[in-house]
């Protein structure tokens, strides 16, 4: 057998490899996304696909999902803009910076003006 027939295959396989492994991973990424949104309930923090952070109020529709904003102020959304839960954040004192440990000044040098550094 001659090497040219086997590079046919060889390129078609190197071709159809990856496309095979991006249909995968597409495909578990969907199966995430659909497993978040199936999950989402009442009381849920959430954050859309535009970046807007709010709660869920009812969940009950096949399609959409009511989001409340601010107090009082309830929209309703597709459930597929529902990008991720959100968990609250836990404000941690460790973290905190106490206003003495703060340096005020620097001790760097500055250089001089490019125009005196010319001149000389």
């Amino acid at each position: 057998m001659d090497i040219s027939s086997f590079i046919l295959p060889l390129m078609l396989v190197v071709l159809a490899l990856p496309l095979f492994l991006s249909a995968r991973k597409q495909k578990k990424v969907y199966a995430e996304m659909q497993q978040l949104q199936n999950s989402l309930g009442p009381g849920d923090r959430v954050m859309t696909s535009s970046g807007l952070y709010a709660t869920v109020v009812d969940a009950t529709d096949d399609t959409s999902i009511e989001l409340e904003l601010a107090p009082g102020v309830h929209t309703t959304w597709l459930r597929q803009a529902i990008r991720e839960k959100v968990q609250d954040q836990v404000e941690d004192n460790a973290d905190v910076v106490e206003d003495d440990d703060v340096v005020t000044e620097s001790k760097a040098e500055v250089a001089a003006p490019l125009e005196e550094q010319k001149n000389k």
